[in-house]
Order: C-alpha cells, then sequence, then structure tokens
C-alpha cells in the first residue's frame, strides 16, 4: 500500500489551520467579553474608610438633631421628643417621633448610605439620602434605629450601624437588633403605636473626652443641650406655630421640656413693620422657580414692649450677627441673618431682617450642602436682591436713628444707665453728647503712630458704609 505523504501534509496543514482560527475566534470573544465585563465592573469602596471621612461633614450637635427632626416631620410626626442621659461611657442621646414608622424593608433601605428608592418630593425637607447617618454618626460610633408601623401589632423592625463591627470587618453591614432584642429605651417608646426611635451611644465626638464621667463632660453636654434648645426653636419655628400649610402644629420636647418658637421677626410686637414681599423670578440649569423676599424692621429699643422681649428678640448670636437674610426651605429655617457678601453687617442696620424664601426646584441655585447650613445666592438673582434690600436698609437706619421716647423696655431697664446710655447716646452732666467725630478726635489724641493708622482706617470703613446704606 503507497501512502501520499504530500496529501497528508497538505490535509494536517488545513486542520491545524482550522483549528488556530476557530482558536483565535474563542479567544477574541473571550476579550470581548472581559472587556465588556470591565466596563461595568463594580467597585465598592472601603466601608472603614469612607464612613469614617463621612463622619467630618462639618455637622455639629444641634445641627445633627435638627437632621433628624426633618426625617420626623417628613414621617407626618405631631410630636418629637429628645431625650439625653448623661453616664459617662454610657451615655446616650435618643430622639423618637410619632410619625408613621417604617417597615423593616422601609428601614433597611433608610440605613443605606445614599437611599435609592425613594424619589424626594419638591417639598420634602430631605434630598440626599445621607442625613440621619452622616448627622448621627458625625456624633457617636453606634446608631440604632427602631421603628413600627401598625397600630394593632407591634412588630418593631430594628437595625444598627456599628463602627466597631465597620473597623474590624471593613463591609458595609448592618446590625440587625432583633437577633440580640431590641432595647428597652428604644421599645417603650413604641407600645402604644407607629413611630420611630433613634438612639446614639458611644458619644466620642459629642462629649470630647476617651472616658467623660468628669464634670466637664457633664458641663458640656449641658451646655450643648442649650444651644440644641436655643437652635431648634429659630430652625422650626414655623413649624412650632403651625404656620405650615397642610401640617399640624409641631411640638419638640427635649429632656421633658417643651420648646417654644423663636421668631426672628417679632410679629407679635406691636411697632414691628412688615414691608411689601418682592418676588423674584430665577432661571437655573432648565428650571425656573421664585425667590419671595418678606422683609421685617424690627422696633427700636425704646419702641419695644418690655426689656425681656427687646433682649429674646437679639437672637442666639445676638443683635448685630442676627441681621440680614433668613433663608427659608420647605419653611425650614436654613440661615438665619447675615448679608451674603451683599453689604457688612452694622450696629446701625441691625433692625433689619428679611425671610428669604425659594421653591425647592432651586436647590441647586443656591447651593444647599448636606448638612443645610450652607447657601449661596444665585448670581442672577443677585442684583435684584440687593436692590431690594437697599430700600429696607434706609428705613432700617431711620427706625435706628429715631429719639427714644420713654416706654416699658427702657423704663423697666431704667436702673442699668450704663446699658441704656450705650444703646443710644452716652451722655454725662455738664457735657456735650459724644459725637463719632468728638470720639474719634478723642481716641486719636491717646493712640500711638500705629494705633492712629488703624482707627483711621476703620473710621473710613464706617464712614463709607454709613454713605452707602442712606
Amino acid at each position: 500500500m503507497t501512502v501520499d505523504l504530500s496529501a497528508l501534509r497538505s490535509v494536517g496543514r488545513s486542520q491545524l489551520s482550522m483549528d488556530l482560527g476557530r482558536l483565535r475566534q474563542t479567544l477574541n470573544g473571550v476579550g470581548d467579553t472581559l472587556a465588556q465585563k470591565n466596563k461595568e465592573l463594580e467597585v465598592v469602596p472601603s466601608a472603614r474608610r469612607l464612613m469614617a471621612s463621612l463622619r467630618d461633614m462639618g455637622y455639629e450637635f444641634s445641627t445633627a438633631v435638627s437632621d433628624l427632626v426633618d426625617n420626623s416631620i417628613e414621617a407626618g410626626a405631631t410630636r418629637v421628643t429628645i431625650d439625653i442621659e448623661f453616664d459617662g461611657d454610657n451615655s446616650w442621646v435618643r430622639i423618637a417621633d410619632n410619625g408613621c414608622g417604617m417597615s423593616p424593608a422601609q428601614l433597611r433601605e433608610a440605613m443605606r448610605y445614599g437611599s435609592s428608592n425613594r424619589d424626594y418630593g419638591e417639598e420634602d425637607l430631605g434630598k440626599f439620602g445621607l442625613g440621619m447617618k452622616v448627622a448621627s454618626l458625625s456624633q457617636c460610633r453606634s446608631l440604632s434605629v427602631a421603628s413600627r408601623t401598625s397600630r394593632e401589632r407591634a412588630d418593631i423592625a430594628a437595625y444598627a450601624w456599628d463602627l466597631e463591627h465597620i473597623d474590624k470587618e471593613d463591609k458595609w453591614e448592618i446590625l440587625d437588633l432583633r437577633e440580640t432584642g431590641v432595647p428597652t429605651e428604644m421599645r417603650d417608646l413604641l407600645r402604644d403605636g407607629p413611630g420611630t426611635v433613634v438612639v446614639w451611644r458611644r458619644l466620642d465626638r459629642l462629649l470630647g473626652y476617651q472616658h467623660p464621667y468628669g464634670e466637664h463632660a457633664r458641663k458640656r453636654l449641658s451646655m450643648m443641650c442649650r444651644e440644641a434648645e436655643t437652635y431648634l426653636a429659630m430652625v422650626f419655628h414655623r413649624f412650632l406655630q403651625g404656620e405650615v400649610k397642610a401640617r399640624k402644629k409641631l411640638k419638640i420636647m427635649l429632656n421633658g421640656n417643651d420648646i417654644d418658637a423663636w421668631d426672628p421677626f417679632c410679629r407679635t410686637e406691636p411697632n414691628t413693620k412688615k414691608l411689601s414681599a418682592v418676588p423674584i423670578k430665577v432661571e437655573h440649569e432648565g428650571k425656573s422657580g421664585y425667590v419671595l423676599l418678606e422683609p421685617y424692621i424690627l422696633p427700636n429699643q425704646s419702641k419695644f414692649s418690655s426689656a425681656e422681649a427687646f433682649k429674646l428678640a437679639s437672637g442666639p448670636a445676638n443683635w448685630n450677627q442676627q441681621q440680614g437674610f433668613y433663608i427659608y426651605r420647605s419653611d425650614r429655617l436654613i440661615q438665619s441673618g447675615g448679608w451674603n457678601r451683599l453689604r457688612t453687617p452694622d450696629e446701625h442696620t441691625k433692625l433689619a431682617r428679611i425671610a428669604v424664601r425659594f421653591s425647592p426646584q432651586l436647590d441647586d441655585a443656591f447651593k444647599v450642602n448636606v448638612a443645610k447650613m450652607r447657601v449661596q445666592i444665585p448670581p442672577q438673582a443677585r442684583d435684584q436682591i440687593e436692590t431690594a434690600t437697599k430700600s429696607v436698609i434706609k428705613l432700617a437706619l431711620e427706625a435706628y436713628r429715631k429719639d427714644p421716647s420713654p416706654s416699658p423696655a427702657t423704663q423697666s431697664s431704667s436702673g442699668n444707665s450704663s446699658s441704656n446710655n450705650a444703646a443710644r447716646q452716652i451722655e454725662q452732666p455738664g457735657r456735650q453728647p459724644l459725637t463719632f467725630r468728638s470720639l474719634l478726635k478723642a481716641l486719636l489724641s491717646v493712640a500711638d503712630s500705629r494705633e492712629r493708622e488703624v482707627i483711621k482706617r476703620v473710621a473710613a470703613r464706617l464712614l463709607k458704609a454709613d454713605q452707602e446704606a442712606i
């Protein structure tokens, strides 16, 4: 038998070529698949690192608590109770409400950083899906949340973020508190019906001590309670006064005491002047909305109903720092005072306060941040707002400069002559009233050369600001 070796070689080369072709196609297919997978590769951030970084978003105790009150309001709550217990390492803060509550699935989603399954409405106080987690863990290392939705059944969902667990596992894992039993201080407040309870433990940022058992830690916490009461009274004053449309009046209690609203515009004072509102239309990135200015001129000290009312009206930051814009988003106060670089605060204009409301669709234009503590005047509205502000400033100057006449505010405080004189003019028997120019001359006469230069520069700025205001 004769074998044709050349034909055999030809068949072998042909088969090898086909096999190589199939291999090349297979490899190309694998490469395309890998390339496609690489495009969709999910990169999960380190839970340990990111959660530690997000603790420094700029929250203070008062602003962190107010973020949780926002959630209670959105849940339809009419009562929010805040309790703060000092017990060294075992100290805790609890915020509870009587809102609609959350199911287990809803609560798990609410515990997610950047909650994705919820569409925020235009009038909602929330925006980013971060508030409860970031605000809470800026103050503590353990955040527990329990919630109940049913009026008939006492089924309670409860989960926790624990930074000790996160540091150990470096995973985005929440703990199911039902496995170990919902803590009594949370379960008891949900015994009668729906609501949500939030508890902060291991208050490392709040107390500021590694083992906070001393008197300094106790005093620090007590001071923060007073600051929180003042802040909440101001930020939610429209809710506390029952002024928000389609919402029932809100009640907030701190350690068993009712928080009374602080009205920055002193609308119950007979001599407060409310000026005509000024609507301004704003277009921003294809969205249209309105900014509404509502100016108020507060009374001169001599025209207040009492010395106590005048003192209360000064606000948390006192008169000069409380003048200016009070900016609201969905009736919630975001900024309390300040002129947003349109002008500088001045003693002579301290009676001017302007409520500024804007449509929620203008959030991006006002650059509202996560903590709802920062806002900017949109560039496209600055000129109109500045024009409207000038007329308010003129009236505030007139109210400030009016000759004071006796009233309850001055009569009841007449025992303190030095404060009365400082509020108006400094007068001494046998001498002429001390004017700005005579005061300037006196200061320059006793100052050295370096101090005189500083005094002259400050005086020039004051005169310029006064002329611009007029």
